[in-house]
């Protein structure tokens, strides 16, 4: 009894220290289950943390590689922009040079024509119409040669027309036709300008005029005689005819005032012996 006693109390101890055990393999279960589900919540917020820093991660890789090729983009744009502004410039450039040569060649080939028509008047001697061509050849792009030859064909010309004109004039006068002959020594002052032999045609034309009654219209040429002094040969006499038009247009000082300038400046004139006589008369009546 005693024995079996024992036995149940031995049995009995073992039962509960078994079920301490147990119990302990309970709590640490629990405690292990806890440790498990704290573990997979923590592995599940690193997860979601991964996740998200990946997803932010590609995010800002996706944004910068967007910036990197927004760069490069515009760079090449600026680039393919300026390069087509600069071929467009060239191309703008080279159709204006393009212009300007056909614009050259355009009017050098019309300043040829009128040059050879031109110098198809030369050939003809035709005067009169060479002058009146050579006022629009001359704007012409010539060359520099076919200036000079142009320019010396003219002034041959009009030396030549002025002298022809001149003696029609005087034969003119011969026959005492005054008004035909005013106007061949007007054109033949109109082509000789101011250069030698232009004061004798002004002297001749004054005279003219004074024949015609006209002194008014002798007195500009004669006062260009004698301000220009370009022939003395014709200046007394351009003195002499100038104070009898003031006296026939009732200038008493200025027809005064000439004679004087006569006497001083010709002393020795064919003319000078009149002129005092004309001066004491104008001093004695005005």
């Amino acid at each position: 009894m005693v024995e079996i006693k024992d036995e149940l109390e031995e049995i009995k101890r073992e039962i509960i220290e078994s079920r301490g055990l147990i119990i302990k393999a309970t709590n640490q279960s629990s405690t292990h289950s806890a440790d498990l589900r704290a573990i997979a919540r923590r592995q599940q917020s690193g997860d979601k943390k991964l996740v998200l820093n990946s997803a932010a991660a590609y995010g800002i890789f996706v944004v910068a590689l967007f910036v990197i090729v927004k760069f490069a983009w515009d760079n090449v744009r600026s680039e393919i922009r300026g390069e087509t502004e600069r071929k467009a410039a060239e191309l703008a450039r080279t159709q204006k040079e393009i212009e300007e040569i056909r614009k050259r060649d355009a009017e050098r080939s019309r300043a040829e024509i009128k040059a050879a028509q031109f110098y198809d008047l030369v050939q003809k001697n035709r005067r009169a119409e060479m002058i009146d061509a050579y006022e629009a050849l001359r704007k012409e792009p010539l060359t520099k040669v076919e200036e000079l030859v142009a320019a010396d064909a003219v002034a041959k010309a009009r030396s030549e027309l002025a002298v022809l004109q001149y003696e029609q004039a005087k034969d003119k006068l011969r026959l005492e036709r005054f008004q035909e002959a005013a106007t061949l020594l007007e054109q033949a002052l109109k082509y000789k300008g101011e250069g030698a032999g232009s004061a004798s045609m002004r002297l001749v034309l004054a005279t003219t005029y004074r024949k015609m009654k006209r002194p008014g219209d002798a007195i500009p040429h004669l006062i260009a005689i004698t301000e220009n002094a370009v022939d003395r040969e014709v200046e007394d006499d351009a003195l002499y005819q100038l104070a009898f038009c003031y006296v026939e247009t009732e200038s008493w000082n200025d027809a005064k005032n000439t004679w004087r300038e006569l006497i001083r400046r010709f002393p020795d004139s064919h003319f000078t012996p009149e002129a005092k006589m004309q001066l004491a008369g104008l001093n004695m009546l005005h």
